[in-house]
């Protein structure tokens, strides 16, 4: 359960809010009917030993509730209190959304971070309103906001979510303690603004480091996440204690460092722009690079071929990081096949 209680969830958040949080997508068993544990903590373990602070638990995948539970179950245990969990509310509908957040909140999940399915079709900012307001009652976990061109949602506002929705949504709901401000990408107005209107009333986060690194060194930043940060390894949380520090010289040292490995990052999800879909293996395979746990995954997915596969892994050697030598057909196996 939190550590805290409904109208106390923009006070944790404040307080509790801290570092870089990345992803951790399930890893499945190699005849994929069931998930792999052996998997899962490792990359709780590793995420821990990498310095991250926090982990978002993508549901955005092929798996049930039950299986969800054991994710977040696995995870918590695994944890024992060293990694903040993050609900991933992207599940089918509004009804399995809360399901499934109850079962988060009761597996020591932390934060939300809120998500719309993809039949969820808007067409004013008062069906966003209520879609967000029904899930927000539903939980009294700390709820993160997430405006980003995913959802489609600009058809209503270029922003994607407009300040003044985000404005009714602070208001109404206790609950929502902070934002992903991804809002109008690949500018970073939809951050500027939400930071001015709202950040000291909520935790305002801006999770791509491309953007983050710059601007933590001109407004105080707290909190980045979620993000596919495990690509860099142990990098990113090494450059926001630089940031937090004021080392900004070092910080953009490291910045510059990893820019051939940012441009590859760009170039091998190029698509989302056409898709509004990640592509969830590719940023498995990302962190297998690192020494995540990697391993197949589930119909529906993307899939990955080997330009993709050695554009990252060039990406990191360009950028002085060492990528696993085990041969990109690893992945598909995993460090720890059951």
């Amino acid at each position: 359960m939190a550590r805290y209680v409904k109208k106390e969830a923009r006070e944790w958040a404040r307080e509790h809010l801290r570092g870089v949080a990345n992803v951790i997508i399930p890893s499945y068993s190699r005849d994929l009917k069931r998930l792999n544990e052996k998997g899962i903590r490792h990359d709780v373990r590793l995420e821990i030993e990498y310095g991250f602070a926090g982990t978002l638990l993508v549901s955005e995948v092929a798996i049930t509730l039950e299986e969800y539970r054991q994710f977040c179950e696995w995870a918590n245990d695994e944890a024992k209190g060293r990694l903040m969990l993050i609900h991933h509310a992207s599940f089918n509908d509004l009804e399995e959304n809360i399901e499934a957040v109850g079962i988060a909140e009761a597996n020591g999940a932390e934060l939300v971070l809120l998500s719309y399915p993809p039949n969820f079709y808007p067409t004013s900012a008062q069906d966003i309103y209520d879609y967000t307001k029904a899930f927000c009652d539903a939980t009294s976990l700390a709820v993160m906001l997430f405006p980003v061109t995913l959802w489609g949602f600009d058809r209503v506002h270029p922003s994607d979510i407009e300040a003044a929705l985000i404005r009714r949504l602070i208001d109404d709901c206790p609950n929502v303690a902070a934002v992903k401000a991804e809002g109008g990408m690949p500018n970073v107005m939809g951050f500027v603004e939400c930071h001015r209107l709202f950040g000291k009333e909520i935790v305002v986060t801006c999770p791509l480091e491309i953007d983050m690194i710059p601007l933590a060194q001109l407004v105080p930043m707290q909190f980045s996440g979620t993000s596919n940060t495990e690509y860099y390894g142990a990098m990113i949380p090494r450059i926001f204690r630089l940031l937090q520090d004021k080392e900004f010289d070092e910080a953009t040292r490291l910045y510059w460092q990893l820019h051939p490995a940012r441009k590859a990052n760009a170039a091998a999800n190029a698509y989302i722009a056409q898709t509004l879909f990640l592509h969830r293996m590719l940023w498995k395979f990302q962190g297998w690079l690192n020494g995540f746990n990697g391993g197949p995954m589930r119909r529906p997915t993307m899939r990955l071929n080997d330009a993709q596969m050695n554009l990252l892994r060039q990406g990191l050697v360009k950028s002085g990081l060492k990528p696993t030598d085990d041969p990109n057909g690893a992945f598909f196996v995993g460090r720890n096949p059951v």
